[in-house]
């Protein structure tokens, strides 16, 4: 799957993502777009995933309609993400088009 990584997504969650395309939204020049116009780059753009950290995106968007999947993590903090990868990559292996998931990764692991 084509993976689009939000702004503040742990980078170094990428090599977890095995057999996936993982592009940062910062590399594209989208860092500074809005939730709603950067849905829309990357459904135009091709992508299937977005993973964001941002847990209140499903009620600032609309996401009904929406081709891409929406992966979002409960904390972008890699040293608790860290521990959580095969959950992360678990959710974004069974995502499907327009769907909504969230990763709650516990504060203490």
């Amino acid at each position: 799957m084509l993976i689009l990584f939000d702004h503040g997504v742990p980078a170094p969650l990428v090599p977890y993502l095995v057999d996936h395309t993982v592009v940062k939204a910062k590399d594209r020049g989208w860092d500074r777009l809005s939730n709603g116009d950067l849905l829309a780059e990357a459904e135009r753009a091709g992508f299937e995933v977005f993973l964001t950290a941002d847990k209140n995106i499903r009620y600032q968007q609309n996401l009904a309609g929406r081709r891409i999947a929406v992966v979002v993590l409960s904390t972008p903090q890699w040293p608790l993400v860290r521990s959580h990868v095969e959950k992360i990559a678990a959710a974004i292996n069974a995502a499907t088009p327009g769907s909504y998931a969230e990763v709650q990764i516990p504060r203490k692991s």
